[in-house]
Order: C-alpha cells, then structure tokens, then sequence
C-alpha cells in the first residue's frame, strides 16, 4: 500500500484501517493510541444514523467536516472494533501497550472487543472536561475514556503516564476535526512507546496523535479513512520535529503552518 504522506520519521496511509493494517509486518509498532469512530451519541439505536455533527457537537458552530464509520449497530461495532484490535496485537511489538478512546455508551463494548483483539485489558483512563454540559437533576456527562491494554506481560519499569486528565476540549475554529482530542492528553499517552519508538494510529483523523508523537521524540505510522482528513494530518505532520515546540498553542500555530 503507498503511502499518503511520508518522510525520515512519519507514514500516512490513506484507506480503510483494516485494509491497511494487513499490510503492516508482525511486531512492528511499539503502541497503539487511537481514537475509532465511536458509533454513539444518542439515545436511541436510530440516532446513530444521524450526521457526526449534529450527534458530536450539538448546537455548538463548527466548519470541520463531518466522517464516516460512525453509524453501526451495537453488534456490529463490537465485531468490527475486535478485527482491528486483533490486527494492531499482531503488528505491535510483545509487551507494547495500546489506549483506545471511547464514550460512556461504548465502554462496555471496548473493554470486551480488546480482549476479543488478543490483547490483556489493563484498565481504563479519563479524561475529564471541566466545561463539559450541564445535564440538569442528573451528573453532567463530563468524562471519555482510554481504555488500555497491553501485548502480553509488560515490565514494570519507566515513568508513570498519568490515569487520568482534567483538560478542556478544543472549540470552534481551535478544533481541526469534529472530535479531536487535546494534545496534551496525547503526549503523556504516546510515551508509553520508547523514545524513537513507533506509535501507530488506525485512526489518524486529523493527525493529532502524529504530532504527540514527533513532539515527544518517536516515530509515527497513521492510517485515515477520509481523503479531506487524511490531505490535513499530512500538512499538519509535515516538517514537525522533536522539541521544536513548547507549548500545545504553539504546535497547532505551527501544524497550521506546515
């Protein structure tokens, strides 16, 4: 499969993450961060079908376009969910750790389909929005998950990533795609790959993760179902160093650049 975009420390391929995954060799990749369509955001089965704008972002005015692989049935994604978890444990290295995001509605499923994949379910991560919407006479719906697993045993030895984040999600024009995450959550998560490690993303959307990962001093493989998506992570991606930049302002100023 040839790759959409790659240099010296990134390879973006543009396609379907199982179709492109085959292609990957055995043990290959040292983490998996990855955040799937999550096939959620409503109260009922039908709502599923609705637009990923209108069930992710609600009433808040947005211009990113909206992507597919969101709509499926609860049995559906959980089978689907494990075929990808099963090709990312073959190419990931024994012992490399993976974090998958997911919502409230979708963390039973997740939790089930990484054991289905292979992988040993370790525990689950959160990341807290403190500005998350009010949800009157019952708790605010104010944390998504990293459910997170590991490829076999896994030594008890570097730092300690954190557990959990109480981080702002981006709004407006900050936010790059509809469901972006902050990239501060990313870059404690992608140190679980080594330094000049490889961290791969079946999901790249708009290449988030990449980023965390080149910032942080490893190597990033990413796959993207959208064209549009897959054209932005790619600019986004392009000339970003290790330590070139400081702060999470500062790298989205310069992935615009790129």
């Amino acid at each position: 499969m040839t790759p959409h975009y790659s240099d010296e420390r990134t390879t973006l391929y543009q396609g379907d993450a199982l179709a492109a995954l085959r292609n990957l060799p055995d043990a290959s990749v040292d983490a998996v961060i990855t955040d799937p369509p999550y096939s959620s955001g409503g109260q009922y089965r039908g709502d599923r079908s609705a637009s990923t704008g209108s069930k992710y972002l609600r009433s808040e005015v947005h211009t990113q376009q909206d992507f597919t692989g969101d709509n499926r049935d609860q049995r559906s994604f959980g089978y689907w969910c494990a075929l990808w978890l099963g090709e990312c444990h073959r190419i990931a290295r024994p012992g490399s750790l993976i974090a998958v995001a997911t919502d409230w509605r979708q963390l039973p499923t997740v939790t089930d389909a990484i054991q289905a994949g292979g992988w040993v379910w370790r525990g689950i991560a959160a990341w807290a929005k403190p500005n998350a919407r009010p949800q009157q006479g019952r708790p605010a719906a104010a944390c998504e998950f990293y459910v997170w697993g590991t490829a076999g045993a896994r030594p008890l030895e570097g730092e300690t990533l954190p557990g959990f984040w109480h981080v702002s999600p981006l709004r407006g024009a900050d936010r790059m795609h509809q469901t972006e995450k902050p990239v501060a959550v990313l870059r404690d998560l992608v140190r679980a790959a080594p330094v000049d490690g490889v961290v791969l993303d079946p999901f790249a959307g708009s290449g988030t993760t990449g980023l965390a990962a080149l910032r942080e001093g490893r190597r990033f493989i990413g796959i993207e179902l959208s064209h549009h998506y897959a054209e932005l992570a790619a600019r986004r991606l392009a000339g970003i160093q290790p330590r070139q930049v400081d702060t999470q302002t500062d790298l989205f100023d310069v992935a615009r650049i790129a």
